[in-house]
């Protein structure tokens, strides 16, 4: 049965910066993909924990200590139901995807990776998940394979079967393209890859926002998102990691909180989560990624993916009826997240870009940190419309209305 499709204009009421005016133009924030907006509960989480709790959990045995102990504690038992993490320890706070990656790279990566041991990577990485594998195979004497897309802007499946013939050490691929909102098939990929033999690192910057996950059902061995793509505040993440896999990983970052015992003769790590969150921990930000969590689950998660797929699809209609647009990735949006990367004509898309922000519509514009795949598709650089729970059909009115006046201008 179909879920109740969400009220969009409902849920904008939420968010206190899209009342604001740019250039005079109502605020039609398509820039999702690189950071959401943030509602008033979040914010009220955040001031709310500075105003009655703030103080260095897990240190002291004072009242407020106590009290931002369990307020950071309950957020990481709420970010463990979200993604069906079997357990408390297996969720590990840090600054965002990019250092979730990083950890499992140093931490994993740097202890088990061989020299001429293979790593398979994809096109549609974002460079997060390109740049610190490319570092430990340099480091290793390992050897990268990257294996491409089809011309619908799908995983060559084919391809990564026969990589994994080869017997990879670690396969690290995208839940979901930031370019192409292309959604790859996790769980599959994920058996695949352990039949091989291989350690699973996915990046789910774009999808657990966006999507029920089960980390559970996918079986990776590790997962990195970051909280200010999903109504939290910048600064924090999560690296989910199967326990036996954190077990065996050595500590990323050194100091306070991550030791059980330090002596003059050398120290030994605290049990986990903790043994990987070194020092004072962003606590305010957990306190809002909880927050986030709360809301997204008030609208549920179903409802979150289905109102995404009924605007992919007005979007792309009316894109691609649209003269001199070329859109790129997938064309049914059962296949792709609330993403479509295109270009108008041979216009630059920064010129797109600043001309859509006179009439008050957020774009991003550029290789939206994906050369790679930038370079797959033939192009320097595209548009990227990216939407999330408060856009809605009226929203993608206003871009059409925009890139309308770009046509003109450019004489398309």
């Amino acid at each position: 049965m179909r879920s109740q499709s969400l009220d969009a204009e409902g849920v904008k009421a939420d968010f206190p910066i899209l009342k604001k005016k740019v250039h005079g133009k109502r605020l039609v924030y398509l820039d999702n993909a690189a950071t959401t907006q943030k509602p008033r509960s979040v914010v009220d989480a955040v001031s709310g924990y500075y105003t009655k709790h703030n103080a260095n959990p897990h240190r002291g045995v004072h009242q407020l200590s106590i009290e931002a102990t369990e307020v950071f504690d309950e957020s990481r038992r709420k970010v463990m139901r979200f993604i069906n993490a079997a357990r408390f320890e297996e969720v590990v706070f840090t600054s965002g995807a990019t250092d979730s990656l990083n950890l499992v790279r140093y931490g994993w990566g740097s202890k088990h990776i061989k020299g001429d041991d293979l790593i398979v990577l994809t096109i549609m990485e974002h460079h997060s998940n390109i740049v610190p594998w490319q570092l430990l195979a340099a480091e290793k004497g390992a050897r990268i394979e990257f294996v491409g897309i089809t011309k619908e802007g799908e995983l060559d499946e084919g391809r990564f079967e026969e990589l994994m013939a080869e017997s990879p050490a670690l396969v690290a691929f995208t839940h979901c393209s930031n370019v192409l909102g292309t959604i790859n098939d996790a769980k599959k990929l994920c058996s695949s890859a352990k039949r091989a033999g291989a350690t699973t690192v996915v990046d789910a910057a774009q999808s657990v926002p966006h999507m029920k996950t089960d980390v559970q059902d996918i079986d990776c061995d590790f997962l990195a998102f970051s909280g200010h793509k999903m109504l939290a505040p910048m600064g924090i993440g999560i690296v989910y990691g199967r326990r036996e896999k954190l077990a065996e990983a050595q500590p990323y970052r050194s100091g306070g909180d991550m030791i059980k015992e330090v002596h003059t003769s050398g120290a030994t790590w605290n049990d986990l989560p903790y043994k990987f969150e070194a020092g004072t921990q962003n606590v305010e930000g957990a306190v809002g990624l909880g927050a986030a969590i709360d809301y997204l689950e008030a609208l549920g998660m179903d409802r979150v993916r289905q109102h995404e797929e009924d605007l992919l699809d007005y979007a792309l209609q009316k894109l691609e009826g649209a003269p001199g647009i070329t859109v790129y990735g997938p064309k049914r949006p059962s296949d792709g997240a609330g993403v479509i990367s295109f270009n108008l004509g041979d216009i630059h898309p920064h010129d797109i870009a600043s001309i859509l922000d006179e009439e008050g519509v957020a774009v991003r514009s550029g290789h939206h940190c994906a050369q790679p795949l930038i370079e797959e598709l033939g192009i320097t650089a595209a548009t990227r419309a990216s939407f999330y729970v408060y856009n809605s059909r009226e929203d993608v009115d206003e871009l059409m209305n925009a890139l309308a006046k770009a046509r003109r201008i450019f004489c398309i």
